[in-house]
């Protein structure tokens, strides 16, 4: 039995009202566990919120304890290509001022605790990108099959290696596309020179595509996330697009940034449960039970 909570971004306090609401209590060491169910964080401990350290310590010493399971969020993933130089001595993720200022808030928490940050890097770089738990799946942002075949094939498993990582930072490469598409997600080109700006005031070429939608018929609005700019029917082409079928096996995301007072089910095989608690939403949970069909009443959230 699994209790799935979604993108945290340091918001600790959140984290400890929703456990103690799902029924976790402490131990003699400060450890949550619960005596019959378990964790899965689905990824994006760090980041934007102010208790960042905070969030780590209690994800890391749950999944040190066995009382949760975690893989990686794109922000996890983005912290490490950060802090990793390539074979030059250039990093990974470009130190610009758009990735400076996405990283900052982290980079405060740990500034007088440059070794324990340390620490955490090598724990996240072990997260599992992806797991497969047999009646459910969990992946951070996109469950495309082809995609998580060519990593599985590449790391004999769930978990980057150096040189995966060294590979994935270059774009032009597959292992940069299929990481982009696990840890964040596909995104369309837009036709005719169209834009939109996402929640941070970036300006977009680019839509994220709800990829749990048949995309025949539907519109820009309908197909993408944050993509209220049309009404108008997206391109014939779009049509053969990936689709996650409602009959296959339940996989659980976070990275969409929802919104909404009360969280919604994506599609009979698709739950969602990032809805923006660094941007004045919720943290929100799934209680997951073996052989039960997933269904709206079994959010949990503060």
């Amino acid at each position: 039995m699994y209790d799935l909570i979604g993108d945290i971004h340091g918001h600790a306090d959140e984290l400890e009202k929703l456990l103690q609401k799902l029924n976790y209590s402490k131990d003699s060491k400060g450890v949550y566990h619960h005596p019959t169910r378990k964790v899965v964080f689905v990824g994006d401990f760090i980041d934007r919120g102010p208790k960042i350290r905070k969030t780590l310590q209690i994800g890391k010493a749950m999944t040190d304890a066995g009382s949760a399971l975690a893989v990686m969020g794109n922000h996890e993933f983005n912290a490490i290509s950060y802090h990793t130089k390539n074979r030059v001595g250039e990093y990974l993720r470009s130190h610009h001022e758009k990735n400076r200022h996405q990283q900052q808030a982290t980079e405060d928490a740990f500034q007088d605790h440059p070794e324990e940050w340390q620490v955490y890097l090598e724990w996240m770089m072990q997260l599992p990108v992806w797991l497969d738990l047999g009646d459910l799946r969990v992946v951070h942002a996109c469950w495309h099959p082809s995609h998580l075949t060519k990593v599985k094939t590449a790391l004999q498993g769930n978990r980057l290696t150096p040189e995966f990582l060294q590979a994935s930072a270059i774009e032009g490469n597959w292992e940069y596309e299929s990481i982009e598409i696990l840890l964040k997600g596909i995104e369309q080109e837009l036709p005719d020179g169209q834009f939109f700006n996402d929640k941070d005031g970036h300006q977009r070429t680019a839509m994220r595509i709800q990829w749990w939608k048949l995309p025949q018929n539907l519109t820009f609005q309908e197909y993408g996330l944050g993509a209220s700019f049309s009404n108008q029917k997206i391109p014939i082409e779009w049509s053969n697009n990936f689709y996650y079928s409602p009959s296959d096996v339940p996989v659980f995301i976070g990275h969409y940034w929802l919104k909404g007072e009360t969280p919604q089910l994506q599609s009979p095989s698709v739950c969602c449960l990032d809805y923006s608690v660094a941007k004045g939403g919720q943290l929100v949970a799934y209680r997951w039970s073996r052989g039960a069909a997933l269904n709206n009443g079994n959010y949990v959230f503060v």
